[in-house]
Order: structure tokens, then sequence, then C-alpha cells
């Protein structure tokens, strides 16, 4: 197979739940976007993977959502790219699929489904944050079910900020996530309020704001409710404005006495996207998924055991 064959649009668009594919090529448009750096960048991944804008649907209307796949391989192994933000802010950047986390993921041999969420990106709708929108997430499980080229039996997800806290609701709602992987993610509202009042604000347009539906999105207050044989990485920035490290760091501490296969990195001075440790965190992201989806390797024994 060469770099210019034939995309597969027309294999996704017969998929029952997908109303339209678009693939996306990255033009010279999105050069003048980037920056000629970043450009020479997105255009040598370009070569690697296809990238589709896919119209699906979900809750009864219309979700935007991104798919990124290899261009060559079947039975390939999937991943849920589950982005951060609320609303407008934080949406997937089409420029960005070719050099950001999902393409890394697609390049290693993954195929990588993300969605906006419900009302974003002219998508139909409403964003609650980890209300019903979770559907939004959890729908593109049915579509990987459907693809050919996909493994159905090794899906995995990855979570930034919000969309940690979107993994962590999924995490909870369903087992057939093999492993998943956060950075950030936000495990208790109630004290981002405490940190961030302008989040109170946008709970309340979001979700209503009340105490009940915050408990609802925030997984510390719901740990047993994970898989126990869903090995999870946990990494936050020591530095992270945005969302408490000790959101983190509680819930591994619960995870811990609950026996869930996790590991919990902080990384020092690091912000909310780990900026500083972008190539070590990359690396580490690639390996867990590797390693427990991939390569199938083993659950660790969680139980206390050795010298």
């Amino acid at each position: 197979m060469t770099p210019d064959q034939k995309d597969n649009s027309e294999l996704l668009a017969k998929i029952p739940g997908i109303l339209q594919v678009k693939r996306i090529i990255f033009t010279k448009e999105y050069e003048k976007l980037v920056g000629p750096v970043f450009a020479k960048i997105a255009k040598r991944n370009a070569k690697n993977m296809f990238v589709y804008r896919i119209l699906y649907r979900s809750q009864g209307h219309k979700v935007v959502g991104y798919i990124l796949e290899p261009r060559t391989g079947n039975n390939l192994p999937c991943i849920i790219y589950n982005r951060g933000g609320s609303g407008e802010f934080g949406i997937i950047k089409i420029w960005l699929l070719f050099a950001d986390i999902p393409q890394k993921l697609a390049t290693e041999g993954y195929i990588v489904i993300a969605s906006q969420y419900s009302g974003n990106d002219d998508g139909e709708g409403k964003d609650e944050l980890g209300g019903g929108d979770i559907e939004d997430v959890l729908t593109l499980q049915k579509i990987i079910k459907k693809y050919r080229r996909a493994n159905a039996n090794k899906v995995g997800m990855y979570g930034i900020s919000r969309g940690g806290m979107m993994t962590y609701l999924s995490l909870a709602k369903v087992k057939w996530i093999k492993v998943a992987v956060i950075v950030g993610g936000e495990t208790n509202l109630i004290r981002m309020e405490k940190l961030r009042p302008e989040m109170i604000g946008l709970h309340k347009e979001m979700f209503g704001g009340s105490l009940a539906e915050k408990k609802k999105r925030s997984a510390l207050f719901w740990p047993h409710l994970f898989p126990k044989k869903t090995p999870v990485l946990i990494m936050h920035g020591c530095s992270d404005w945005r969302v408490s490290p000790l959101d983190s760091i509680e819930l591994s501490q619960k995870l811990l006495k609950l026996h869930i296969p996790h590991r919990l990195v902080l990384y020092e001075g690091a912000d909310h996207s780990l900026s500083e440790h972008t190539n070590e965190s990359t690396k580490m992201t690639i390996s867990w998924f590797d390693r427990f989806l991939k390569n199938h390797e083993p659950i660790p024994n969680t139980k206390p055991h050795g010298f």
C-alpha cells in the first residue's frame, strides 16, 4: 500500500450510526495556521495515517467526531480519545490531529476515535459536562464493533482533563474498556469550585450545579464502581492550577484500598498538559497501551506479596 492509496471513507460510511464521513487532508490552509515547523511535522505524519471527520448519531441527535487510523493493517486495537474542555473551549482542532497524542497513537498502530461531545463543533444537543454526553463517548464503541479493520475486543480509553472525567465515568458504566490512561483528570468538582470559583457559574450553566450532580461527575465518590481488571495509568502535573494534583492522589489512595490495578505518576513542576514532560509522558502512554491492549500483558498482582 502506498501513501496515496484509497482511504476507507466508503467502508466507514456503511457503518450504522455514522451519518457522514469526510477525509481530512493537511492542506496549505492548515500550514498557514500552524507555521512552517509544525506543518513539516504534520505533513510527514499524514503520510502514515488517514484522518476522518465523522457525523454520528448519539442520544437521538447528530454529534461530530474524528477517526484516525494507520494506512495499513487489520484487526487493529482501538483507543477512544476523550478531549478536555467544555463547550467550544478545548474542541479538537483539525490540524492538531496530525501532531498531537491521537496522531502518535495512530502511528503506533492504533485506530483512534474521538467525540467533540454534543452541542459542539456544529453538532446537535447539549454538552452537559459528563451528563447525557457520556453516551457520545460510549456510542463510539458501537462504531468500533461494526468496523472490520478494528478489533472490538481490544478497546482502550485516553482522557485529558475533562476527558479524564469522561474516562472515569465510562469505567464506572461499562466493562469493555481494557486499559485506560488519564492526564490531569478531575475527580472532585466540589474542590475545583473552591480552587476556581469561576467554575461555579460554568457548572450551573452546564448541568445545574447541584451537589448531587457534582458528585455524579466526581470519581472520588465512586471508585468502587471501577472494573477490577482494567489497569489505569494516572498522570498529573504537580504545578497544575486547573485541576488539583490532589484529585489524582486521593483517587489513587482509594484505588489502592480497592486493589484496582493502577499507576500514579506525578510530574514535578509540570503544568496541566504536562508540557514540560511531553516526550516522557507520551512514551509512558504508548507503553501502557502496548502492554495491556496490544500485547495483552497479564494484570499485575494487586494483593500484598513478596518478601
